[in-house]
């Protein structure tokens, strides 16, 4: 419990900045149907395996798939339509697509089995800086740095609604799993969350006085968890956009935060070259990694909470038994 598991250094040839963790989906051989007379019978589709896929993004420009099998990793493709550093990934919930932005304004979607880009999205200067999809994998959404969020059809590509916070740049975006909310933070500290159904945005939490680099929804969608360049974490009601505590520890920029599948933990990652592991009840750290030796940029838990990945500024990718 609590040790490195897994260590890939040079896993890209610069800093990584983003990482993302899921399942893709298998299917059993199909038989074809019998051919009308005087036809060949089709091949048999055969079976495709369930696979751990691991995502990462950085300064090299490039994105690249990874295969994950009982701590073994392997490179499976690599994604190179991007022209300056790729600073979000995302995978859809159920595995069958990757999301990626970078400084170059482009938004791209990948098939995450072939590799094979989907659709791209232009969406202006720096108007990308995170990605997340829906939970059902129907919507991608993106701040910008007017505070405005931007939904596209991850389908045609093609823009389908624009939420205006009338705040600063938007550096985090969260959708709760229940897929009613979505969770907005923004440079100047203040977070905004928005009712997807009825596009109704509650009224802002301000317990932050610095950039939200971090915003996550626990498994349930009761909880919120903020991170902000002052290093601290916040826990909120999410109906209610109370404050439930705050989790102090970190000593420089919190960058990213991922609750346990079963709700009873919470991961951080910083710019002090650390990543926590925090127990909700008691708001205490239970865990400290030190194996990275420059900032921790993004975290993921796999799907049962027992390994936990992360990518950092030392070109390293660890993955943690938990």
């Amino acid at each position: 419990m609590y040790a490195l598991h897994t260590k890939r250094e040079k896993a890209n040839d610069d800093c990584i900045w983003s990482c993302d963790w899921g399942l893709r989906p298998g299917r059993p051989a199909v038989q074809p149907e019998p051919p009308a007379e005087g036809e060949e019978l089709p091949p048999e589709q055969p079976a495709v395996e369930e696979l751990e896929l691991l995502v990462t993004g950085g300064l090299d420009d490039v994105v690249r798939i990874w295969n994950y099998r009982s701590g073994d990793l392997s490179l499976r493709h690599k994604l190179k339509d991007h022209s300056l550093g790729v600073v979000s990934v995302c995978m859809s919930k159920d595995g069958t697509k990757i999301a990626s932005s970078s400084l170059d304004s482009a938004i791209h979607i990948w098939d995450s089995d072939t590799g094979r880009k989907l659709t791209s999205i232009e969406s202006g200067p720096v108007d990308a800086w995170t990605v997340q999809f829906s939970p059902d994998g129907k919507y991608l959404a993106t701040g910008s740095h007017t505070g405005k969020v931007y939904l596209y059809n991850t389908e045609t590509g093609k823009r389908d609604d624009v939420i205006d916070t009338k705040g600063k740049f938007v550096l985090s975006l969260a959708f709760s799993p229940d897929g009613k909310m979505l969770a907005i933070g923004a440079h100047d500290g203040i977070i905004t969350t928005l009712e997807l159904e009825t596009k109704k945005m509650k009224d802002p939490i301000e317990e932050h006085a610095m950039p939200i680099r971090a915003l996550a929804f626990s498994q349930d969608s009761t909880k919120l968890i903020s991170g902000c360049d002052d290093g601290q974490i916040k826990l909120f009601d999410a109906a209610h956009n109370t404050l439930l505590g705050t989790l102090s520890g970190h000593t420089s920029w919190v960058l990213d935060l991922a609750f346990s599948p079963d709700n009873e933990h919470i991961a951080s990652c910083s710019a002090d070259n650390t990543v926590k592991i925090w127990e909700i009840n008691s708001k205490e750290c239970v865990h400290t990694f030190t194996e990275h030796s420059e900032k921790v940029w993004s975290i993921s838990y796999n799907g049962d909470g027992s390994r936990l990945l992360s990518v950092s500024d030392d070109e390293c990718l660890n993955i943690y038994a938990i």
